[in-house]
C-alpha cells in the first residue's frame, strides 16, 4: 500500500487556487516563499513517503494499556523520534518559541501529506498545534515562557480535555471542578472522555488543557475556565519533576484509527491534579474557540487526506485487477477493471471530490492567514467573517464525503475490498470518526445558518455566490459552456436557500434547522463546484505555455468538467429538500419513531 505524494495537485492548489505567493508577503511571514513551500512540500513527501506511510497498517494494531500506561502503536515512538528531530512538530509554531512560523496555508498542505499516510499517528501533532495556539494567545508570558518551547519541539505534545460522560457536545453539562491553592495554582478533578493522544509513551509530557469550574462560577457555558495541567510537574528550572495527579483510566474500543489511543483520564483521584488558569476565570470556552477554527480546518484536511490515500488504493487496485471483457468488446479476454465505464465513473467522483475539497480547504486557509496578518483592519476583518462561514463547510462537507469516497475504494475493490488483508478498509473505518470529532456535521450545519448566515443577514453568503457567479461569466467566455450552466443553476439554488434559511431561521427555527445538513452539503458542492471551475480557467490559459504540462492541465480541465456534470448536478435536490420538504422532516414526533 505505497502511497505517493500528490505534490502536484497540492502546488496546483496553493500557487493557483489559493495565491500562496500573496500569503507569503504577509506581514511575520518573511521567510516564506514560494521556493521554499516548494523545498518543505519535497521533504514532507519523502518523510511521508518514508517514515509514516509504511508504518499505517501496523498501527492499526493499535496502542496498549496496562496499568494507567499507554505504549504506541509498534513504529510510532520511532517516527516520533523522527518526526520531531526534523523539525516538523514546529512549522506553524510562533517563532518566538522556537517554532518555524510558517502561514496556515503552507501548514495545511503539509498536515495533508501527514494525515494521508498516516491519519492516526498525525493526530498528536495536530491536537499539539492547537494546544500551543490557545496558551500563544490566552495563557500568561510565565506560562508560555515554560510550556510553548518545549511543545514547538515536540518535546512535549499537548491535548484538548472537553467533553465528559454525561455532556457530550453540550459543554454546559462539564462538571470537573478546580479550586484555588495558596501557592496560586488550583487542584482540578473530574473525568474526561475521548482524549485523543491522552495518555502515551512518546514524549517526555503531556500537557492537557482541561475545562473545569471554579467554586463560584456561575451555571452553563459561561462558567467554564481553561487550565494547563501537565502530565508531570515541571521544576523551576525547566526539569521535570513530580507526576501529576492524572491518570489514563483505559483507552476506547473504536472502529478506526487504532493507532490513536483514545483516553478516559481521571484528574484529581488523590490530592487534585494540579494546574494552571489560562487567562481570566470564566472564559474557559471563549479561549477553546481560539483554536476550534484551526482544528476544524485540521479536521476537514483529514478528510481529504484519507479519501485521497482511498483513492490512490483504488486506482493501483483497478490498473491491476483483471476481470470480465471490454464492455462492447467481442475479444473474450479479461482487461483491467480500470477500463470498465462503471470503475472509471467511480474513480472520477473519488477524483473530482478531493480536488474540490482540497481547494476549497486551502482556500479557507488562506482566509485564515490574511484574517491574521493583513495590514489593512477591514480587510483582515473580512477574511475573518469569510473563514468563519467556510469552516463548518470544509469540516462538515470533506468528512462527510470522506466516508462516501472512502467506501467507493471499497467497492471499486469488489469482495477483495471487503477484506482486511488488502487494506482499503482501514481507510474507511479510520474516516469515519471525522464526520464526529470536532463538532458533529450537525452542529456544524447548526452553526453555519446561525452563527455564520442568520446572523449577518448572508453577507458573506451572498458575497462568495456572487464572486462563483463572476467565475461562471467567465467559462461562459472560455467555452466551458455546461459547467457555466449548471454552476450559474446551482448558484441561483443556493441563492433560493440562504433566502429561506433567513425568512425562517428566526421564526421557525425548526424548519430552518431540518434542512441544515442538506444546506452544509449544497453550499460544499455549490463552493467546490465554483473552485473546479476556477481551475479549469487557468489550466487552460496555463495550455497555451510553450512548456505546458499538457497531461497534468487537460486532467484538471476533465476533473473540473466531470465535477460539473455530475455533482453540481446533486444541488437541486439538496435544495429541493431544503425548499420543499424540510418539514416533513419534522413530520413525526419522538412517540412514533
Amino acid at each position: 500500500m505505497i502511497y505517493h505524494a500528490p505534490i502536484k495537485d497540492i502546488r496546483f492548489a496553493l500557487n493557483e487556487l489559493a495565491d500562496l505567493a500573496a500569503i507569503c508577503g504577509l506581514p511575520g511571514y518573511g521567510e516564506c516563499s514560494v521556493e521554499l513551500t516548494d523545498a518543505v512540500l519535497e521533504e514532507g513527501a519523502k518523510f511521508a513517503e518514508g517514515v509514516l506511510a509504511p508504518i499505517n497498517k501496523q498501527g492499526d494494531q493499535g496502542a496498549k494499556w496496562k496499568d494507567g500506561e499507554v505504549a504506541a502503536a509498534p513504529g510510532f515512538k520511532d517516527a516520533w523520534r523522527q518526526y520531531v528531530e526534523s523539525g516538523w512538530v514546529g512549522l506553524r509554531a510562533p517563532e518566538e518559541y522556537g517554532g518555524q512560523g510558517m502561514p496556515a496555508l503552507v501548514a495545511a498542505a503539509v498536515e495533508e501529506m501527514w494525515c494521508s499516510s498516516n491519519l492516526a499517528f498525525s493526530l498528536a501533532p495536530l491536537l499539539t498545534l492547537g494546544a500551543v495556539e490557545a496558551i500563544h494567545h490566552h495563557a500568561s508570558d510565565e506560562l508560555k515562557s515554560v510550556y510553548l518551547p518545549m511543545m514547538a519541539s515536540g518535546q512535549w505534545t499537548g491535548t484538548m480535555n472537553l467533553t465528559e460522560p454525561q455532556a457530550g457536545s453540550d459543554l454546559a453539562q462539564v462538571r470537573s471542578r478546580a479550586t484555588p491553592a495558596a501557592d496560586g495554582s488550583y487542584r482540578v478533578s473530574g473525568q474526561k472522555i475521548f482524549i485523543t493522544w491522552g495518555e502515551h509513551d512518546m514524549a517526555e509530557n503531556i500537557v492537557h488543557l482541561v475545562l473545569a469550574r471554579l467554586p463560584d462560577a456561575p451555571a452553563g457555558v459561561k462558567g467554564i475556565s481553561l487550565f494547563i495541567v501537565p502530565k508531570f510537574l515541571v521544576n523551576a528550572d525547566g526539569s521535570l519533576g513530580a507526576r501529576n495527579d492524572v491518570r489514563c483510566v483505559s483507552l476506547e474500543h473504536k472502529l478506526g484509527i487504532h493507532g490513536s489511543p483514545t483516553a478516559v483520564m481521571s484528574f484529581g483521584d488523590n490530592d487534585g491534579a494540579v494546574g494552571y488558569l489560562v487567562g481570566e476565570p470564566n472564559k474557559g470556552l471563549n479561549y477553546m474557540f481560539t483554536m476550534m477554527n484551526h482544528a476544524r480546518l485540521g479536521v476537514g484536511i483529514e478528510g481529504v487526506a484519507v479519501s485521497e490515500r482511498a483513492y490512490q488504493k483504488a486506482v493501483e487496485y483497478a490498473r491491476d485487477r483483471v476481470q470480465s471483457r471490454a464492455v462492447g468488446s467481442p475479444d473474450p479476454a479479461g482487461v483491467a477493471i480500470i477500463r470498465h465505464p462503471d470503475v472509471r465513473r467511480m474513480l472520477m467522483t473519488m477524483r473530482a471530490q478531493i480536488e474540490a475539497q482540497r481547494a476549497l480547504t486551502f482556500y479557507a486557509a488562506a482566509a485564515l492567514d490574511r484574517a491574521a496578518r493583513h495590514p489593512v483592519a477591514d480587510e483582515a476583518a473580512r477574511n475573518q467573517a469569510l473563514l468563519n462561514f467556510l469552516i463548518p463547510i470544509v469540516k462538515g462537507w470533506n468528512t462527510e464525503q470522506a466516508n462516501e469516497i472512502t467506501s467507493l475504494a471499497i467497492q471499486v475493490h469488489g469482495g477483495m475490498g471487503y477484506i482486511e488483508e488488502t487494506g482499503v478498509a482501514q481507510y474507511y473505518r479510520d474516516a469515519r470518526i471525522t464526520a464526529i470529532y470536532e463538532g458533529t456535521t450537525g452542529i456544524q450545519a447548526l452553526d453555519l445558518i446561525g452563527r455564520k448566515t442568520a446572523m449577518d443577514q448572508g453577507a458573506v453568503a451572498r458575497a462568495l455566490l456572487a464572486e462563483a457567479q463572476s467565475t461562471v461569466n467567465k467559462l461562459q467566455a472560455a467555452g466551458f459552456d455546461s459547467a457555466a450552466g449548471n454552476l450559474s443553476a446551482a448558484i441561483a439554488d443556493a441563492e433560493r436557500c440562504v433566502a429561506f434559511i433567513l425568512e425562517t431561521f428566526g421564526s421557525q427555527p425548526q424548519l430552518a434547522a431540518a434542512g441544515s445538513v442538506p444546506f452544509l452539503k449544497l453550499m460544499g458542492i455549490v463552493l467546490g463546484g465554483w473552485q473546479m471551475g476556477r481551475a479549469a480557467l487557468i489550466a487552460k490559459e496555463k495550455l497555451q505555455g510553450a512548456d505546458a504540462d499538457s497531461d497534468f492541465l487537460n486532467a484538471k480541465i476533465i476533473t473540473a468538467r466531470f465535477f460539473a456534470e455530475h455533482l453540481l448536478p446533486q444541488v437541486s435536490g439538496l435544495a429541493a429538500a431544503i425548499l420543499n420538504g424540510a418539514d416533513s422532516a419534522l413530520a413525526l414526533d419522538g412517540s412514533q419513531f
